[in-house]
C-alpha cells in the first residue's frame, strides 16, 4: 500500500481536467453529472454521478495517479 501524499504533484484541478477530457469523448454533455473527487493513497478518485436521483444510468469513474497524471483505471456507466 502506498503512503498518502501530503502534496501530490498533480493537483485536484489538474486531475479533474484529465478526467473531464476523457469523459467528454464518451459523453456528449457532462452537465447532468455532479463530480465527487478525493485523494486516496497516491491516487485521485473521480466519480461523475447523476445530479437527478432515480434517473437510470450513470457516469464515468476514474482513478488517476496523483504523481504522474496517468489514468490508472476508468469505468463507464450508461
Amino acid at each position: 500500500m502506498s503512503a498518502v501524499l501530503s502534496s501530490p504533484a498533480i493537483s485536484c484541478d489538474a486531475a479533474l481536467a484529465i478526467a473531464r477530457a476523457d469523459a467528454e469523448t464518451m459523453y456528449a454533455n457532462l452537465e447532468r453529472f455532479r463530480i465527487e473527487i478525493q485523494l486516496d493513497d497516491s491516487d485521485w478518485r473521480i466519480a461523475f454521478r447523476m445530479k437527478v436521483p432515480l434517473v437510470t444510468g450513470g457516469g464515468p469513474h476514474y482513478v488517476i495517479d496523483a504523481e504522474t497524471g496517468a489514468i490508472r483505471n476508468k469505468r463507464y456507466y450508461q
